[in-house]
């Protein structure tokens, strides 16, 4: 018969063969986050350079200005942690500043519009990201995890502020909204994994 021991009644392993490693989880994130911030940064570019003349204007540039800061802190990550980035970098450039621009010459309310849309997804995509990095729950991503919450967060004020600025008032709102909320969550299965 064989004694009961601390080694014999040790649990199995925690990933089973076929898993995922934790770092080939944590890479897409990373690339994905990264990307969408480029995308972010673009639209807006976009938005201001046919609104910089409006009263908009300020409101763009300051959520520009945290896009920027996003980018700059995944764009970091990918480096530090030698992620590769999306293949599709130009795509998201290119869209996301024709998304802009699109959008700026139906209006301002357009432009609040896009942001809406964009950041109901963004918000949704970080949040899964938070339970999947709690389901990692070893504390080693601490870091991460405070980083995708405070952006997360800055994506729900973008979105407030949109909508307290006319965007569910834009023409065509329900169409517009689906649309980029369906090219949003197609840039992210991509991002991830292209």
């Amino acid at each position: 018969m064989i004694e009961a021991t601390p080694e014999t009644l040790a649990p199995g392993p925690q990933t089973l063969p076929g898993d995922r490693t934790k770092s080939a989880k944590i890479g897409p994130m990373i690339r994905v986050n990264q990307a969408g911030e480029l995308g972010a940064k673009e639209i807006y570019r976009g938005q201001l350079a046919v609104l910089k003349n409006h009263p908009c204007a300020p409101l763009l540039e300051e959520m520009a200005e945290q896009e920027s800061a996003h980018l700059a802190a995944f764009d970091k990550l990918i480096a530090e942690r030698g992620v590769r980035p999306t293949a599709l970098s130009p795509v998201w450039r290119m869209a996301g500043y024709a998304i802009g621009t699109g959008s700026a010459l139906l209006g301002e309310k357009a432009a609040m519009a896009v942001t809406v849309a964009v950041e109901d997804v963004i918000e949704e995509h970080y949040q899964n990201q938070l339970h999947a990095l709690d389901r990692l729950d070893d504390g080693e991503e601490a870091e991460l995890r405070d980083l995708i919450a405070e952006f997360r967060a800055d994506e729900l004020k973008h979105r407030e502020t949109a909508l307290e600025n006319g965007a569910e008032e834009a023409p065509a709102y329900q169409i517009l909204s689906r649309s980029v909320k369906s090219g949003t969550r197609l840039a992210i299965w991509l991002a991830e994994r292209v």
